[in-house]
């Protein structure tokens, strides 16, 4: 399949591209052959490939948190197997963000440049062969290596989703798009507590888990190989409705970006000047400071707070991250239905994801001083439920720089939410070690929490800035 020309952009190649003459012939044939299937007033009615990519683009991501979760049910087993202070658990749970965090702007250059099939795929093939290796560890070092790897491969996956999101959602689906995609963190987070708790009980080890585990996951960049296009008029299974319907709206977007002075110039410098591009920045920063703490120190937490096994630490993560998984595609369906109804997307992103950090920060004061396991575990879940809305900033690097920059913008704002992820994880690994208790570490994450909020408030959501 043929690429769009890295020489213009994506608003030109579905722009002036036609069926006859610029798209595999095969993709042609098929636009054809579904040409006649029209509806009863004898207009055709659209396929829906863009959602289905979608979905495939939500198991992706889950097996991606499965895997880099992964290490974090098993942290019980593995600290004791490798004699590991509560420093160097930090220190390990840090190694996957370091290069994860570098990554980021330089893979969204080369989303930009070659398109996110071909930087998706070979992401998904190199982190399940990370996965894999990490299995094989055998000790502190090597361990903390294969986490190095994985970060580096695991980095153009999201960048890559914030790109089709621009190229294959019309703009008033953008916002389930964006959540759908994003929806697949806490999911993965949520079944990857199960699965891993559950191959290790089967297999009776954690490293045969971790290999199996990674093997999935090279099946998964398979499966993104096949289905996954950079555009829709090259899937074969897009007939012309569908098409027409998605350029249209980029065409009325381009036209108002025009008007506020956009050139459409693929760069990310120019940017560092705009108060939005420095909110996008933080609001992920604050964002990932709360989540990928309870990502990394969750089921330790579980485990040496409230005293839970292996098998309640796999479940009780199950329902937090479940919660926050329910949370994110409500808050995706509920921004496109307000904003469908008329409302100001300043009004809609403001409302929710402003409720979002209220009720995340008084859910985490509150953490801190229950004593009750399970009530600890529902306050959690209430956390994650509405920290998840905020997932709907992956619909912001196609607002702030169009279909051009969506790539590296959303490098960008990865890039700073993971400054996050390997700050946290050493953080709260000296706090808890010099504490020798976890309320200090969840005050950090309050504070987190007040970083997005202040964040999420200060962005302009109306507008492409004029680069």
């Amino acid at each position: 399949m043929s690429l769009p020309s890295t020489e213009t952009s994506s608003t030109e190649s579905l722009s002036t591209q036609s069926p006859s003459t610029e798209t595999d012939p095969a993709a042609v044939q098929a636009t054809e052959g579904q040409a006649g299937k029209d509806g009863k007033d004898g207009v055709q009615r659209r396929t829906n490939v863009r959602w289905k990519l979608f979905l495939l683009l939500l198991v992706l991501v889950a097996v991606n948190y499965i895997d880099r979760g992964s290490i974090s049910v098993a942290l019980p087993i593995i600290q004791k197997e490798f004699n590991m202070a509560p420093e160097l658990v930090g220190l390990l749970l840090s190694a996957f963000f370091w290069t994860y965090a570098l990554m980021q702007i330089p893979v969204g250059l080369l989303i930009d440049k070659f398109g996110p099939r071909k930087v998706m795929t070979a992401s998904c093939v190199g982190w399940g062969a990370a996965t894999a290796a990490s299995g094989m560890a055998g000790g502190f070092l090597s361990m903390f290596i294969a986490r190095l790897g994985i970060g580096v491969t695991e980095a153009g996956v999201m960048p890559a989703g914030g790109k089709l999101n621009a190229i294959w959602m019309h703009k008033s689906e953008r916002g389930r798009g964006a959540t759908i995609l994003d929806a697949g963190a806490p999911l993965g987070a949520g079944l990857g507590g199960i699965l891993i708790a559950g191959l290790i009980a089967a297999t009776g080890s954690w490293r045969s888990s971790f290999v199996i585990a990674g093997a999935a996951t090279v099946l998964m960049g398979l499966a993104v190989w096949w289905y996954v296009r950079d555009n829709p008029r090259q899937h074969r299974g897009v007939n012309a409705a569908e098409a027409e319907y998605i350029e249209a709206s980029h065409a009325a977007e381009d036209a108002e970006a025009e008007l506020d002075g956009s050139k459409g110039r693929r760069a990310l410098l120019p940017y560092l000047k705009f108060r939005s591009f420095w909110a996008m920045c933080f609001g992920w920063l604050g964002f990932n400071g709360v989540f990928y703490g309870l990502l990394t120190w969750g089921p330790l937490y579980l485990a040496q707070a409230k005293g839970f096994d292996l098998k309640t630490i796999g479940w009780s993560t199950f329902v937090i991250f479940g919660a926050g998984f329910v949370g994110e595609i409500l808050g995706g369906a509920i921004a496109d239905k307000w904003r469908a109804a008329g409302a100001s997307a300043n009004r809609v992103m403001r409302t929710l994801l402003g409720t979002s950090s209220v009720v995340v920060v008084g859910g985490l004061i509150g953490v801190t001083v229950v004593a009750d396991p399970t009530t600890a575990v529902v306050l959690l879940s209430v956390v994650m439920f509405f920290l998840r809305w905020v997932g709907l900033f992956w619909s912001i690097p196609s607002i702030l720089g169009g279909r051009t920059n969506a790539g590296v913008l959303g490098g960008a704002m990865n890039f700073s939410g993971n400054i996050s992820g390997f700050v946290t994880p050493i953080a709260v690994g000296l706090i808890v070690g010099a504490t020798g208790s976890y309320t200090w570490a969840l005050l950090y994450f309050v504070g987190s929490a007040i970083i997005m909020g202040v964040s999420v408030l200060m962005l302009d959501y109306n507008r492409r800035l004029p680069v």
